[in-house]
């Protein structure tokens, strides 16, 4: 039996390198030849099952692992085995608990396509909700571009114009300090900031002197002379 099967391997074999040799160049020959002699030298072994004593854990004994008395287990053991496991078929199926439980894992992870197109419609729809809104919200700042660029150069004209001032009055306080103590001061010294400390509280009292003003001329002119008696 063995011979003529290999006297059979060696005929298909000699005529397939005869076809390959008319038909391909000698690398691929090679290859091909090598590739063919082992799909034929191929045995895989077969498989294994006593039908007669297949060998059924016993679930009530201590030493019997834990994963033999599975339900997977189970399963495993009456599609080896068939009828001649032992095992009630009807204990195979899941139970309601296991059921609901592979039912909303399908339904979340494979979606009806109805409610996959819902779930890409909301999503258009809200795509498309954001890219108005920012398209909104470009359009309301450029309209307020020009007012915000006119407020922007109108605050840096005020602060040079404001800076300006602090730098006038700062030489004009230099000068009078300059003038009090006759020669020059350093700005960080004690006594230059004392004397502008004193400066600063002398221009507050003229210039509420020169707030007050108006008010007592106003209630001196409305305050008429008392009538001369005839």
């Amino acid at each position: 039996m063995a011979s003529s099967v290999l006297c059979r391997r060696t005929t298909v074999c000699s005529r397939a390198l005869n076809w390959i040799s008319a038909c391909k160049p000698v690398s691929s020959i090679i290859t091909n030849y090598g590739l063919m002699l082992q799909t034929a030298s191929y045995n895989p072994r077969p498989l294994r099952l006593n039908l007669r004593n297949p060998y059924i854990p016993d679930k009530d004994s201590e030493e019997t692992p834990e994963w033999q008395k599975s339900a997977r287990y189970d399963r495993k053991l009456f599609g080896r085995y068939g009828s001649a496991s032992g095992i009630d078929p009807a204990s195979l199926w899941p139970t309601h608990e296991e059921l609901d439980k592979i039912i909303a894992e399908e339904n979340e992870w494979h979606p009806p396509l109805e409610v996959m197109r819902q779930k890409i419609a909301a999503r258009e729809t809200e795509r498309t909700e954001k890219r108005l809104a920012k398209q909104k919200l470009i359009a309301a700042n450029m309209a307020k571009m020009p007012k915000m660029v006119a407020d922007w150069k109108r605050e840096k004209r005020e602060s040079k114009l404001k800076l300006k001032e602090e730098k006038a009055r700062r030489a004009n306080l230099l000068a009078e300090v300059r003038e009090r103590f006759g020669y020059a001061v350093d700005p960080r010294s004690t006594k230059f900031l004392d004397m502008v400390a004193e400066v600063e509280k002398e221009e507050k009292k003229k210039k509420k002197l020169l707030k007050r003003r108006p008010k007592e001329e106003q209630e001196t002119g409305s305050v008429s002379p008392p009538a001369v008696a005839s």
